[in-house]
C-alpha cells in the first residue's frame, strides 16, 4: 500500500471489463474501503462519455466502439497509452470533482516537466495539451471521471508510444480536427512502464497529505 492507496498493475486489459470491475469495486465499497488506483494499458477501443450529443461515430469500423459513464465524449485507447484509474473516496480525501481534475491533470504537467517539456491545462476542455510543430495545442492526456455516492472512478490517459492514427477517425473529445501527440514524439525515450510508474508515485505522494484518518 502506497499513501494509504492500494496500486494494482494490471498489465493490458479490456477495456469493458476494466469498467465493469470498477463499477463493482465502487458499489460494493463501504467506508472502510482502501483506496485504489489502477494502472493499465487496454487493447483497442473507441470509448464514448456519457455527453453524447453530436458525436461523431468514428470514420473506421475495425475497432470496437464501447458506451461508457464516464463524464464526456469521445476517445481512443489503445497499447501503448498509460491508463491510470483512481477508485478513490473523494471525502475522505477533501476533494471534489474539480479539485480532482485540476490535480490529476498538475501530476500530469509536472512530470512531463521533468523531461523538459511544457504542457499547460485548460479550464473549458479537461486534459493536458503541448505545442507541437503544426498545433498549437496538441493533446496529450484526455480525462474522464465518474463519481457515485462521493467516490470517484476511472480516470486519465497518457498517450506514450502508440498508433495514434485511430484518432483520425474521431473528433478527439469532441473537437474536431484536435491534435493529438505522445511522449515518444515529443523526445521523451521513457518507456511505458517507466511513465506509469512515475505518475503513479507523483499522484499518489499528492492524494496522501490529503488523507483524513479522521474519516477513514
Amino acid at each position: 500500500m502506497l499513501a494509504n492507496i492500494i496500486v494494482r498493475n494490471l498489465g493490458i486489459t479490456s477495456f469493458e471489463a476494466t469498467c465493469e470491475a470498477m463499477q463493482q469495486f465502487t458499489a460494493a465499497r463501504t467506508a472502510d474501503s482502501a483506496d485504489e488506483i489502477w494502472l493499465t494499458e487496454h487493447t483497442p477501443v473507441y470509448s464514448v462519455g456519457l455527453n453524447r450529443k453530436q458525436i461523431m461515430p468514428p470514420s473506421r469500423h475495425d475497432i470496437a466502439v464501447v458506451n461508457t459513464d464516464r463524464g464526456g465524449k469521445i476517445t481512443y485507447h489503445g497499447p501503448g497509452q498509460v491508463i491510470v484509474y483512481v477508485l478513490l473516496d473523494l471525502s475522505r480525501r477533501h476533494l471534489n470533482i474539480r479539485s480532482l481534475v485540476s490535480l490529476l491533470e498538475h501530476t500530469v504537467i509536472e512530470l512531463l516537466a521533468q523531461y523538459h517539456v511544457s504542457a499547460v491545462a485548460k479550464p473549458d476542455a479537461p486534459g493536458v495539451y503541448v505545442s507541437i510543430a503544426n498545433a498549437p495545442e496538441a493533446k496529450i492526456a484526455s480525462l474522464g471521471l465518474r463519481v457515485k455516492n462521493n467516490c470517484c472512478y476511472h480516470g486519465l490517459s497518457l498517450n506514450i508510444d502508440m498508433d495514434l492514427s485511430p484518432f483520425n477517425a474521431i473528433d478527439p473529445c469532441g473537437y474536431k480536427g484536435l491534435a493529438v501527440t505522445q511522449t515518444k514524439d515529443l523526445g521523451i525515450h521513457a518507456n511505458i512502464q517507466t511513465i506509469g510508474e512515475q505518475l503513479v508515485t507523483m499522484l499518489a505522494s499528492k492524494l496522501e497529505p490529503l488523507y483524513d484518518q479522521r474519516n477513514p
